[in-house]
């Protein structure tokens, strides 16, 4: 059974900066390519970056590249999201995901195999 768990959400001013973290259990987390999205109240997931198993392949679209940067340790068994230069339309619940031998290309919900519950960041102007 494999079970992500995000944290490090919260309240932050314009041009500030916050770090996820989405914490990963069960076995195998050197495998998984993981991603995480976004989603506010009556949109679509919106992807946000992905990595890959290895944790030497990001993707960003332009509306985060350059603000944001995935990490992935696999001693930990942790992915890392660090945001900066946050903008009011960060706003959203942001997820992770997982999916097994990811390679860092999947921007697609339906993609992942596995989710968090998500963890609201909230940019004020």
């Amino acid at each position: 059974q494999v079970q992500l768990v995000e944290s490090g959400g919260g309240l932050v001013q314009a041009g500030g900066s916050l770090r996820l973290s989405c914490a990963v259990s069960g076995r195998s987390f050197g495998t998984y390519g993981m991603a995480w999205f976004r989603q506010t109240p009556g949109k679509a997931r919106e992807f946000v970056a992905t990595i890959n198993w290895s944790g030497d392949k990001t993707y960003y679209p332009h509306s985060v590249k350059g603000r944001f940067t995935f990490s992935k340790d696999n001693t930990k068994n942790t992915g890392y999201l660090q945001m900066n230069s946050l903008k009011p339309e960060d706003t959203a619940i942001y997820y992770c995901a997982a999916m097994q031998y990811g390679i860092g290309t999947a921007v697609l919900p339906n993609e992942y195999s596995y989710w968090g519950q998500g963890t609201q960041v909230t940019v004020s102007s």
